[in-house]
């Protein structure tokens, strides 16, 4: 396991990691708040209030519980990670009548395929083993018609770019080119991909064809 991983796995950061570790990486990693992203999140899969949501390596459940809010009546969130520590803060911090939280491995995701409607991985596929296994555990368990979107790290063809997969990869963190997923999207025939880059992030989402 590597120092990322571990450190995601110590319950003392699991802790901090919403609270104050992560809002103030975030900011300058991308110049946006988490209030921002969280609202461009629900509006970027399209959720109604009988949404199925999964929200795939979901920490300590903020964006987890953030989505369930929006949901109403049969909707639910389910939020899975690997980290036992994480689950429990967001268990403690995150539980509500729309949500709950699994523990399981994101490359072997425990649901048969075609069970949500919306499904999403913020800032965490850099910290997988097998980051593209994991994103086509997502698509396998999208519905016809549903939304996929992901935030994760993107290297641009320049000196900054190599400066910051290097310093990433020595961390245990990996840095993608930003035609990773689009081309893997494409090629596991999803539709309306949209790609915005901000800072150091790409997102990236599409829609499963009915």
């Amino acid at each position: 396991m590597n120092l990322a991983r571990r450190t995601m796995n110590n319950p003392a950061f699991a802790l901090v990691y919403e609270r104050a570790w992560r809002p103030a990486t975030f900011f300058l990693a991308t110049g946006r708040t988490m209030q921002a992203d969280r609202r461009d999140a629900a509006r970027t899969l399209h959720l109604r209030p009988d949404s199925r949501v999964l929200d795939v390596a979901c920490g300590p459940g903020n964006i987890t519980h953030y989505l369930s809010e929006q949901l109403d009546g049969d909707g639910f969130a389910i939020g899975i990670d690997f980290s036992g520590p994480m689950l429990r803060q967001a268990r403690a911090d995150n539980s509500g009548p729309h949500v709950g939280y699994v523990r399981g491995d994101a490359r072997r995701l425990p649901f048969p395929d075609g069970s949500f409607d919306a499904v999403c991985c913020f800032g965490a596929l850099y910290l997988i083993p097998d980051p593209l296994e994991a994103a086509r555990e997502m698509i396998r368990v999208l519905a016809p018609g549903g939304r996929i979107a992901i935030s994760t790290s993107q290297r641009t063809d320049t000196w900054f770019g190599a400066v910051s997969s290097a310093v990433g990869n020595a961390g245990g963190l990996r840095v993608f080119d930003i035609d990773t997923f689009p081309e893997l999207f494409t090629q596991a025939g999803l539709v309306d991909i949209e790609q915005e880059i901000h800072g150091l992030l790409q997102y990236v989402s599409a829609s499963r064809p009915q």
